[in-house]
């Protein structure tokens, strides 16, 4: 995992995610997961390539069940981005590293 991808959980979730200044792309995954294992490599290099104008974090779905439910989150892998603690884009499953970087905007 990039030194530039925080994980969080559902007691850190308020403070590092919601309480963000910047904006923060926030990955729901899981170990078992295939897909979410791929898509980490698209995680690590969109990290890479944005610090300073994005957060990037990371969620796991089976360790943190509360955030998971509360964001309706029913597979992995899912983005979402948040400004101002608010949720303002979502991609549900594997996707590339454009795709991520359109929902910047």
């Amino acid at each position: 995992m990039s030194k530039n991808v925080q994980t969080v959980d559902d007691h850190t979730f308020g403070t590092e995610v919601l309480a963000s200044k910047e904006p923060l792309l926030l990955d729901f995954t899981a170990e078992w997961c295939g897909p979410c294992k791929q898509f980490s490599k698209v995680i690590d290099a969109f990290a890479d390539e944005t610090v300073g104008s994005v957060r990037v974090a990371k969620i796991d779905i089976d360790e943190s069940p509360a955030t998971s439910a509360k964001f309706g989150i029913r597979g992995a892998p899912t983005v979402l981005l948040f400004r101002d603690g608010k949720e303002v884009a979502r991609h549900v499953g594997a996707t590339s590293k454009q795709r991520l970087l359109a929902l910047l905007k």
